[in-house]
Order: structure tokens, then C-alpha cells, then sequence
């Protein structure tokens, strides 16, 4: 009024302004409702709205958030007792300046959850945008890909463009290969570790709803009629196998510090184990050629090597001109390690040294089957007329004996997957193989359960007793596990293309808390090789070989404090002093049971290690393959004698030992062609003895110091070399 017509305009400008105003409120308070009740549905919702929103468009997000100063003063109910930034992002004191950075652009002072994660979710999406062009377009998909899916923390730690460029080029070449080998890709990895990890934390029982039964399968004893039917159907079809030597670890467990496959299986060849396996399948080949005709034909071998092992592994074949076998039928497939995860969400773990570099961790024996198909190779085994592949692991050293029956067997019942057994204790530390029925779901499997799995099983489902011994033997009607298998290679090759090589995983977190939330160390998804029938039709044909332990089995894997202690719990030491012992122990065996007179071993302490102290024989693939070319080789085993401190060394096809009166120390050795009969010989001398020493005397190779003896060869009286072909009788 004291305006007259100009105070009504003015009038009028005040109310639209107030108007405005009050919308403006209106529109505030509505996106500040909305935000807390995002932030009431818990902290999933929070972090997945947050990084949807960064991933979208980090800086509409820091407007957004900017413009809502009631975003940070929540009502105390909802305040978190702390503001965090969240477990996989950086601590507070590191990079200092750009959280303060980013906070500010935020706009918050305070502690709300919302503003904190957003606080290091914009700080990671800024971060990895900014760095597009430092890592290259090839690697700008993944980035974002993983970005977008829970894991933008991997880049939390890099620091803006033009300082530590290669550290984050290192790094994305490191996810770029994790990538690769794993089959679909990491953000697969993730998504199988987020349902494991939910079905660890959930407590659910893999086995639950399965009722368990004895497999069909073959039992044989070394001599019988069926066991020399087995082995003489495998002489002829190990013409048409292939095998895979599982050899990703190295003997730190045993206390030596060099790859497992390069120890002496035993000291009286002093043949390390990868030699003696490759002479066996030159062995297997010689006969294949004889029985085919084809003198070309030749036995693949494929060695699964890891990061540790590898680089040795190559070096041992190539000093050794391969042992003999060709370059062009070894292949090495290099096994990789998974990242590592460091929660329950799945995410996955930088090294806390490096934030530039992932954690990561071995994977399991099962990668053979994955490294198998992408390389190609399981696919041309097939094609090229391979009817099985055999698979076998590092360090024990009798079991090529079991090889022929194993194919036999698997030919005869036409298996396509067949695991070798032995009889096994029950509650031994050892896997076994069991039939397994789903009553709901009618899902039928024959697979290796885990020793601590299949006692509560049987409790809960056929034996309320758990496993009983039957009342013949002793032992479990559950045969025990050796992870070695024969698998048909054309089936074998089919499931891993339908499959794309990707196994049955399992993951084993440590939980810090009651509640199953936080991990005492990262974890990872694991597989196991003897997994593969977990990926088979309800009517493949799965079974099992069981044959004597001593005549198989001889592991070496525990140092001499562990193989005591386990000797002590299931007579078993599994040391690299007992698993000599065994080689010697099973040639006298099959000696003795054929008619020759063998003295008894005696039980001698080797490290503080049980062992057994006999006559020690070593006999060369090539001198025998099977228990029936050994009965040729003694035609008369009656007028054989070997005493208990006797060596006996044999190398060489065509030697044939008709009369031997041994009490000491006897080795030949025979080129092809070189024709020996041993006839009425007497050898009386002192011996190759075994000599203690000082297993911790670091002068002393360890080869010998985790033994706890070395071998005196002295004693050369009685060692005959034949280098020319011909025909030759001793004495």
C-alpha cells in the first residue's frame, strides 16, 4: 500500500518466491524419505544403490547427494556407531587427499553410512574412469565390467593419471590372464563364489538327501587268474593310452626344497621320480609297437606344472633329454592360481603389500581337466585314436604296476571312469569311493567322499554304527582312494566340450565370527581332480579297481616329525624312507610269490621313522611290465635266493635270471640286443648297507637328510655291463 501499484507487484514477486521455496522443501524432504528408506532396507541396498549410481554417473551422483543436507543428519537410530569406509577400500590414513576431496564434493562432514560408502564408491569410479586411457581401451571393458559388479574396490588404491601408470598396467595384465584361464571369466568366478560362500554360510550339507552304498567295481589279488587276465587285456590296450602326470607342487611338506617329481624314488637306481615313470610308459610303448605293428606309435604324456613348479620341471626334462621319451609327446599345461576372496559378498582380495597387485591362491588338481580342454589336447587325444588317458599323481612310485590291470579292467567292464583303490582302515585319513543315491531326486553318483564327510554320513543314513570293518579283513567295505584314474578319452573329451572344461568347486572359508560374516584369511573356490564324475549322466559307467596296497601304493609326502606321529595313528608313515622301502618290499613280494626265497625284512628307525630294512630289488620298466613277464624272466624262481642284506639291480629287456644264490650285492645292465642268462650264480659280498645320517646336518643333501640314510656303493665286485649286442651267461 505505501507503493501503490508498484507494492502489488512486489506482493505478487514475494508469493511466487515463497511458492518456489516451498516446493523446493517439498522436493528435499521427498528425496531425503526416499534415501532413508533405501537406507533402512540394510546395507546391500545401500551399497548396491550407491555403486549403481557411481557406475552410471559418479558426478550426478556427487549432486545429487550434495543437494540432500539431511542425507548426513540421520536420526540416531539409523547412524552407524562408526563411519567406515568399508572392508576392501583403503584405510583412513592412505590417500588422505582424495578422500578429503571426495567427501567435500559430497558435501558431508558426518558419519552416515550412506555418504561413507558413497565416499569410497565415488572415489574408486572417478579413479578408474580417470585411468582409461593410462590402461588402454583392451583393458577398459574389464575394468568396468568388474567395476559394475561389486569389485570397484580393486581400484580404490590408484592414485590419479601420470603416477604409478605401470604399477596399474601390471595389474590389469595380471586380471586380463585371471580372467582368461578361468572359464567365463571373473565375473563367472564371482558369481559361483557368492552361491558357495552362501551355501557355506548357510551350513547346507553338499551330501544331504544321499544315501550311500558300496560301487560296482573289481577286487583282485596279485597272482590270481583274473589279475593276470586284467593285466594281459591292459598290455593290449595301453598301446592306445595316454597319460597325465599331476605335478603342480613342490616337497616343502616332505622337507626338501626343490619340485617333488625330481627326488630319488629310491637310491639303489637313484632314478628320480619323473624318470621312472617316463621309462614305464617307454615300456608301455615298446610293447604297443610290438602288438601293433607300428613302429611309429607313441604314448602322450601331459604334465600339469604350476607357477612353483614349472620352470623346474622344464629344466629336469631338458638335462635329461626328457628321459628318453620325444619332446614332440610331453606336453607341460601350467596350471594358474584364482584370486583370492575376501568376504562373504565375494569380493576379490588385493594383496595387503600391494594395492596394484590380487591376491591369489592355487585352485586344485581339478584345473587338469579345464587345462585339458583349453588346451586342446584331450580333444586330439580322442581324435587321434587314444581310447584311455591315465591319470596319476607325483610321488608314488609303484604305480605303474597297477596301469595294466587298471586299463584291463576298465576295458572288460567298460568303464568310463575307473579309480584305483586299496583296502583302506576305517576312519584312515583317506578318500573313498561310494554310490550315491538322491531317494527325492533320484540323482545317482559314484564319487570320492572325503574321509571326514562319509563317518556322519553312514551315521545318519545305512549304519548308525558309521564304518565297520568287515569282520574278514579288517577293513572298510568303502575302498580307499589313490587319485589314480583311467578315464575313456573319447567320453572324456565330449563332457569337457559340453562343459567347457569348468569342474564341481567347493570353498572352505575360516570365519572369524560366530556369525559367519568376517574370514580369519581370504579364501578361494577350489576343485579335485577325482570331482570329474560329479559332471556325468546318471547312467555313465563309474567303478573302481582295488589291488593290495603293497603292490600299488607307496605315497611320499610327509617329513619325518609327521610320518612318525602318522605311522603311530594308521601304520602308514607315507615318508620318502617308506616309500623307498615299498618299491624293494613289492619286488620281493612278487618274487617270493612266484617260488623264490626271500629273506623278511626287519623294522629299523630311520629320523625316528618305522621302516622296513630288507633285501633291496630294483628292476627297470623295461626288464618287466607285468607280474607274467616277471614269471619269464625267473623260469626256474626256486633256484633264486636273496638274503636280507642283498641289492639287487637289474637294467635291461633280455636278461633272464634262471639260477642266483644272492648275499650281497649284484647289478647288470644290457643294452637292446645284449642277450643275459644268469645260470648258477653265487655273489657273496658286503653289500650296498644303508649308513644313518644327521638329518639336520645342512652339509648333507637333502634328498638324503629327509630319508635319514644314504646308500654305500662301494662294493663293485659284482657289477656286470653288457654295451654290446649279443649273447652272454653268468658266471
Amino acid at each position: 500500500r505505501r507503493h501503490g501499484r508498484n507494492g502489488s507487484g512486489l506482493l505478487l514477486m514475494a508469493m511466487k518466491c515463497a511458492l518456489a521455496v516451498t516446493l523446493l522443501c517439498v522436493a528435499t524432504h521427498a528425496r531425503e524419505w526416499r534415501l532413508s528408506t533405501t537406507l533402512t532396507r540394510g546395507t546391500a541396498t545401500t551399497n548396491a544403490f550407491v555403486t549403481s549410481a557411481a557406475a552410471v554417473s559418479p558426478r550426478l551422483l556427487s549432486s545429487f547427494l550434495a543437494a540432500s543436507p539431511g542425507t548426513a543428519a540421520q536420526s540416531e537410530r539409523q547412524r552407524p556407531a562408526k563411519c567406515d569406509f568399508g572392508p576392501n577400500s583403503p584405510p583412513p590414513g592412505l590417500y588422505p587427499e582424495r578422500r578429503k576431496r571426495t567427501k567435500n564434493a559430497l558435501g558431508v562432514r558426518g558419519g552416515s553410512e550412506l555418504a561413507a560408502r558413497a565416499s569410497a564408491v565415488m572415489g574408486q569410479a572417478v579413479l578408474w574412469e580417470e585411468n582409461l586411457d593410462v590402461i588402454g581401451k583392451e583393458h577398459a571393458g574389464l575394468v568396468r565390467s568388474l567395476a559394475e559388479n561389486g569389485q570397484a574396490h580393486l581400484f580404490a588404491g590408484w592414485s590419479l593419471p601420470g603416477v604409478d601408470d605401470d604399477k596399474k598396467r601390471d595389474m590389469m595384465v595380471q586380471l586380463d590372464k585371471l580372467n582368461k584361464a578361468y572359464p567365463g571369466g571373473l565375473l563367472e568366478y564371482v558369481k559361483r563364489s557368492k552361491d558357495l560362500l552362501e551355501a557355506a554360510q548357510s551350513g547346507r550339507n553338499a551330501l544331504e538327501g544321499f544315501v550311500p552304498s558300496v560301487p560296482t567295481g573289481e577286487r583282485l589279488e596279485t597272482g590270481s587268474g583274473k589279475y593276470h587276465s586284467m593285466e594281459s587285456k591292459g598290455i593290449a590296450e595301453s598301446a592306445h593310452a595316454a597319460f597325465v602326470l599331476v605335478a603342480g607342487g613342490l616337497g616343502e611338506r616332505l622337507g626338501f626344497g626343490g619340485i617333488k617329481i625330481s627326488l630319488p624314488s629310491e637310491l639303489v637306481s637313484g632314478k628320480p621320480y619323473l624318470q621312472l615313470y617316463a621309462e614305464h610308459i617307454l615300456a608301455l610303448q615298446a610293447r604297443g609297437r610290438e602288438s601293433t605293428g607300428d613302429n611309429k606309435l607313441t604314448l602322450p604324456l601331459a604334465i600339469m606344472t604350476s607357477g612353483d613348479t614349472h620352470d623346474q620341471t622344464l629344466q629336469l626334462l631338458e638335462s635329461n633329454n626328457y628321459f628318453g621319451l620325444e619332446r614332440s609327446q610331453v606336453e607341460l599345461i601350467k596350471q594358474q592360481k584364482v584370486p583370492a576372496l575376501s568376504d562373504q559378498h565375494g569380493s576379490i582380495a588385493l594383496d595387503p603389500k600391494d594395492p596394484y597387485k590380487v591376491l591369489t591362491k592355487p585352485h586344485g588338481h581339478g584345473d587338469v581337466h579345464t587345462l585339458l580342454h583349453q588346451s586342446g589336447i584331450a580333444k586330439k587325444w580322442a581324435n587321434d585314436g587314444k581310447r584311455w588317458i591315465v591319470f596319476f599323481q607325483d610321488t608314488n612310485g609303484l604305480i605303474f604296476q597297477a596301469v595294466p590291470a587298471l586299463i584291463g579292467v576298465s576295458s572288460e567292464l567298460k568303464l568310463q571312469v575307473n579309480t584305483l583303490t586299496i583296502p583302506r582302515r576305517p576312519g584312515e585319513a583317506i578318500g573313498s569311493i561310494c554310490s550315491l543315491k538322491n531317494e527325492g531326486s533320484g540323482q545317482q553318483l559314484t564319487v570320492n567322499v572325503e574321509y571326514n564327510q562319509l563317518e556322519p554320513l553312514l551315521k545318519s543314513t545305512v549304519s548308525p554304527e558309521g564304518d565297520v570293518p568287515l569282520p574278514e579283513t579288517g577293513d572298510s567295505p568303502y575302498p580307499g582312494n589313490t587319485n589314480a584314474l583311467v578315464f575313456s578319452a573319447e567320453e572324456y573329451a565330449r563332457v569337457l566340450d559340453s562343459t567347457g572344461g569348468l569342474m564341481p568347486e567347493f570353498v572352505n572359508p575360516k570365519y572369524k565370527d560366530s556369525a559367519k560374516i568376517e574370514f580369519k584369511k581370504p579364501t578361494r573356490l577350489e576343485c579335485m581332480m577325482q570331482d570329474y564324475p560329479r559332471l556325468l549322466d546318471r547312467d555313465a559307467r563309474v567303478g573302481f579297481t582295488q589291488l593290495e596296497r603293497w603292490s600299488c601304493f607307496a605315497a611320499c609326502k610327509n617329513n619325518a616329525a609327521d610320518a612318525a606321529t602318522q605311522f603311530e595313528k594308521t601304520g602308514f608313515a607315507e615318508s620318502a624312507s617308506t616309500s623307498e622301502s615299498a618299491i624293494y618290499r613289492m619286488f620281493a613280494r612278487k618274487l617270493k610269490a612266484l617260488g623264490a626265497k626271500v629273506a623278511e625284512p626287519e623294522l629299523q628307525k630311520f629320523n625316528n621313522v618305522p621302516t622296513q630294512v630288507g633285501p633291496k630289488i630294483s628292476l627297470s620298466p623295461k626288464f618287466a611290465v607285468t607280474l607274467a613277464e616277471l614269471q619269464q624272466k625267473f623260469p626256474e624262481p626256486k633256484k633264486v635266493s636273496l638274503s636280507e642284506t642283498s641289492t639287487l639291480s637289474i637294467e635291461g629287456r633280455d636278461i633272464e635270471i634262471r639260477g642266483l644264490d644272492l648275499d650281497g650285492s649284484l647289478h647288470i645292465k644290457a643294452v637292446d640286443g645284449a642277450h643275459v642268462v644268469v645260470d648258477g650264480l653265487k655273489v657273496k659280498n658286503r653289500g650296498w648297507p644303508l649308513v644313518p645320517v644327521d638329518q639336520n646336518d645342512a652339509a648333507i643333501p637333502e634328498e638324503l637328510r629327509i630319508r635319514g640314510y644314504n646308500i654305500d656303493k662301494s662294493e663293485k665286485n659284482a657289477e656286470y655291463v653288457f654295451n654290446e649286442p649279443g649273447e652272454y651267461r653268468l658266471p
